[in-house]
């Protein structure tokens, strides 16, 4: 469950994992002292992309960070969903064994949308919401590069998009993921390499797949967020993948909501600019 990756850098964490009536099992990570903050994490990756905030954190704030289904270190099942409402529901049922109440509830690119579909049924029991680089747009990770336009519209074929799925290496991975980056040397080789090991897992083409081909159910996650009412940040990076308009329009769409901006960021802000992210988060806290 612990892969060594993590324990290397998550140091006295907790780490475990909480099967769902779902049938999911998710792994999660506890840390830290103080009010319950959970970070959700970007497509195609796992809890350890926020190994550069979270020791940030730790003396403000216990920190939960969890594996999205099928990912990390979260149970592959076979026939499993990975649509929106489906993930959602099982980020609802962590929230509620894990007893989290009054929590600051945070997440980046498919993290982010889901905060912010989650605190819409949560209400007030979520504190506040900061969401980075929400994934909500069309084409997504399209956008990081012709490289990762070419693969990401090949694995949306039916059948045959397992073949891309199947053949993702370290060069590969990492060539798609640098081009969410302002400056690409902020990626972790390590962390690449970490990717690929976890997705060596039996069955894993099939969840890669799979949230590729969902991602319209996370666009139209979108009509749920003028039902939060909780204080919420978004944080965009300056050259985050989604467009202006794109941002303005979920501004518009979170009554109240307030706006920051990175620059010389990227659409992976938590790697590329963790004192920033953590800046945000520890002044949402004295908020």
């Amino acid at each position: 469950m612990a892969s060594g990756y993590t324990i290397n850098w998550a140091g006295a964490a907790t780490i475990d994992s909480m099967a769902l009536s779902s049938g999911a099992r998710l792994r999660y990570l506890k840390i830290g002292t103080g009010p319950p903050l959970l970070l959700m994490h970007t497509l195609r990756t796992q809890l350890d992309y926020f190994q550069r905030l979270i020791p940030r954190l730790t003396n403000h704030f216990t920190v939960y960070a969890v594996d999205l289904p099928g990912l990390g270190g979260s149970e592959i099942r076979r026939g499993a969903r990975y649509d929106e409402p489906t993930v959602r529901r099982d980020i609802l049922e962590l929230i509620q064994r894990l007893e989290l109440k009054d929590f600051t509830l945070a997440g980046e690119s498919m993290g982010a949308t889901l905060a912010l579909s989650v605190t819409a049924e949560l209400g007030s029991r979520v504190s506040r919401v900061v969401a980075l680089n929400t994934y909500d747009y069309p084409q997504g990770v399209e956008r990081a590069n012709l490289l990762a336009s070419v693969l990401i519209k090949a694995m949306r074929i039916p059948g045959l998009g397992l073949i891309p799925a199947k053949l993702e290496n370290a060069m590969l991975l990492g060539g798609i993921l640098r081009g969410g980056f302002f400056d690409p040397n902020k990626l972790p080789r390590d962390f690449v390499h970490e990717l690929i090991r976890s997705g060596q897992r039996p069955g894993f083409p099939w969840v890669e797949t799979g949230y590729v081909r969902a991602l319209s159910s996370y666009i139209a996650a979108r009509r749920m967020y003028g039902r939060v009412d909780r204080p919420v940040t978004l944080v965009y990076g300056d050259h985050d993948w989604s467009r202006p308009a794109e941002r303005e329009a979920v501004a518009r769409s979170v009554a109240g909501s307030r706006m920051v901006t990175l620059a010389n960021t990227g659409h992976f802000a938590s790697l590329e600019h963790p004192a920033e992210v953590a800046r945000i988060l520890l002044d949402e806290r004295a908020g």
